[in-house]
């Protein structure tokens, strides 16, 4: 293959320790191609997103919270040029299930299954267990990046002919990076986050300022009552998080995720490493009573985000969760001169907290020639109705006046 006038050949890797840190974070943490300048428009990608980097995703494969036995197996996409030099990588996993992913596709599986038809294996291009979008098809600065995002894309698909994978999935992908790809071979789907958006706020009451005064009144309430019981809160971060700190951290986590789905994704040797080789990128937001830990949520920062992932607890107060998660994540946003806050998948409860309703965008090849029709007739349904949620939605936003919507532009996508 090539791209311009330089050749270009792509390789699967198995893992991610085959490939120099300094040569996939020299794609992963480069900004790409952009279309626009809107600070709070979900096109705009953070240019060192935590999750795509070779410490967090290598971690994911060392702690063995991804790989075959968790249905997880690496199958990376390396685009290099002919001096062996890595022009373009894409975080590519051979699943055998759909858990962790939170593009929800196991009615297609189901429906498949009963015509027949076998939906796995499939191939996914994302960051594992992580809801946050960012770039996925990643170019390295200095190379042709359309030409090269374009190879990788290509190459999806080859792989997943050639693994008898029934489709191929991109997930939590930029609005121009789903745009770019082909609309013959790639169906796009969207759905809603909850997103908060810096407005030049210096402090948390600048942004109180900024909501209606009944819906004003009700977080101060619920911040104060959070805390009305001798609980103090603790931004840790760097050297802060030690294996105790860890300790205390995935208990919670493990009982969160236990009574959510069964199973938790990730160990504890995971938070080990994190805590190792990017701890200045994390703050643990933990709450203390009584000279320990009850609960905590982790938080992962990026050049402009403030990414909230998971939270848990071992003691249930009222609104505690909503501090900890909603609130302290503002806080600290504000203090880092943070452009917004992602916390995470679902939550319409987060509305009341001044978050805001945005869109978030996957894409999706699909094998079988009649199949694809079935998937693509449900996306043209479901589509609408995901942009008539989100304008509802704004409605129920609490500020005094009207905002510029966090929500990109998507006429593309009904």
């Amino acid at each position: 293959m090539s791209a311009g006038a330089v050749a270009i050949r792509l390789k699967t890797v198995l893992s991610l320790a085959d490939i120099p840190a300094a040569d996939w974070d020299r794609c992963s943490q480069w900004a790409g191609p952009q279309d626009g300048n809107d600070p709070e428009s979900t096109s705009q990608v953070d240019a060192a997103n935590p999750f795509i980097s070779h410490a967090y995703l290598s971690a994911l494969e060392d702690s063995g919270s991804v790989g075959a036995r968790t249905g997880w197996t690496s199958a990376h996409l390396v685009a290099e040029g002919a001096d062996g030099r890595i022009l373009g990588v894409a975080p590519t996993y051979l699943k055998s299930h759909s858990q962790g992913e939170y593009v929800f596709d196991h009615a297609w599986a189901d429906a498949l299954q009963r015509a027949g038809g076998r939906y796995y294996p499939k191939l996914q291009t994302t960051s594992p267990f992580t809801p946050a979008t960012g770039r996925r098809l990643l170019a390295a600065p200095g190379a042709d990046a359309l030409a090269v995002e374009k190879l990788l894309s290509d190459g999806l698909l080859a792989l997943r002919n050639e693994m008898n994978a029934s489709s191929a999935h991109i997930t939590f992908l930029p609005e121009a990076e789903w745009l770019r790809l082909e609309p013959a071979h790639w169906l796009r789907r969207i759905d809603v986050q909850y997103h908060w958006f810096n407005r030049g706020y210096a402090h948390y009451d600048d942004f109180l300022a900024r909501l209606a005064s009944r819906k004003r009144k009700a977080l101060k309430r619920e911040r104060r009552d959070a805390l009305g019981t001798g609980i103090s809160i603790d931004r840790l971060s760097g050297s802060d998080l030690t294996e105790a700190v860890w300790d205390d951290f995935f208990a919670f986590y493990m009982d969160t995720g236990s009574r959510k789905w069964g199973r938790p994704y990730l160990n504890r040797r995971f938070f080990s490493l994190i805590g190792e080789r990017m701890a200045n990128r994390i703050v643990l937001v933990m709450a203390r009573r009584d000279g320990r830990y009850i609960a905590g949520a982790i938080n992962f920062i990026g050049a402009d985000t403030l990414y909230g992932r998971h939270w848990g607890c071992r003691e249930d107060h009222p609104f505690l969760h909503f501090e900890v998660c909603y609130h302290q994540a503002i806080d600290h946003a504000i203090a880092l001169g943070l452009a917004r806050v992602e916390a995470g998948a679902q939550g319409d409860h987060k509305i009341a907290r001044g978050y805001e309703p945005a869109l978030t965008r996957s894409a999706h090849a699909i094998a079988h020639p009649g199949f694809r029709r079935a998937v693509a007739d449900f996306l043209d349904h479901e589509r609408p109705q995901i942009v008539q949620l989100v304008e509802a939605m704004q409605a129920d936003l609490p500020f005094a006046q009207p905002v510029k919507s966090g929500m990109t532009d998507d006429s593309d996508a009904t």
